[in-house]
């Protein structure tokens, strides 16, 4: 499943007009899926994890010194509360639940949630019959399949994941700007 999951994402880049097949066979690191394009996406999932802890540990140090707005994006500190204990303890034991369940996972029941496909060899000769994205690319595998045109369906496919990007900073609060609650035009947009 993997193998195949790899080869149809990978060929999205295709869609690139002139340099699609070039990027695709350094993507690869040849010219089908094989070792070097599995230790690459090894590598690339088993960093960006580490990646992501550090984002995390700079957004609390930047919200442990700046401190968390209000919806209405007033200055003053009377009705603020503090940061420490009250959301630290809430932090702690959000913490000990995930780590409980990620060890309980990897500890006792490795293999609850990996599909017993995903214990066959690959075969690059015959595409299984019954393959199907994951729930969470679901949305994807719809945009895609219903645009006939591969560079049209990878543009909408873009552009739905850019228009959920976009769209906190349409309704951010900022000064001199009304906030959503207050401005139509922003709460229309959310």
């Amino acid at each position: 499943m993997s193998y195949w999951g790899a080869t149809v994402i990978t060929n999205i880049v295709t869609a690139i007009p002139y340099v699609g097949k070039d990027i695709l066979h350094w993507l690869w690191g040849g010219y089908t899926v094989r070792n070097p394009t599995l230790v690459r996406f090894y590598v690339f999932h088993f960093l960006l994890p580490f990646i992501l802890v550090v984002l995390v540990m700079v957004h609390i140090v930047v919200l442990h010194d700046a401190g968390s707005n209000n919806p209405l994006g007033l200055e003053g500190m009377g009705d603020k509360v503090p940061f420490h204990i009250y959301y630290s303890m809430k932090d702690v034991f959000g913490f000990r639940v995930m780590v409980g369940a990620l060890l309980f996972v990897c500890l006792l029941s490795p293999d609850i949630f990996l599909e017993s496909e995903n214990f066959n060899p690959a075969n690059p000769l015959v595409t299984p019959v019954h393959i199907q994205p994951e729930w969470y690319f679901l949305f994807a595998y719809a945009i895609l399949r219903s645009i006939p045109n591969k560079g049209g369906g990878v543009l909408a496919l873009v552009l739905s994941v850019a228009g959920l990007l976009l769209l906190p900073l349409l309704t951010s609060n900022c000064r001199g700007c009304l906030s959503s609650r207050i401005n139509p035009l922003n709460q229309i947009i959310f």
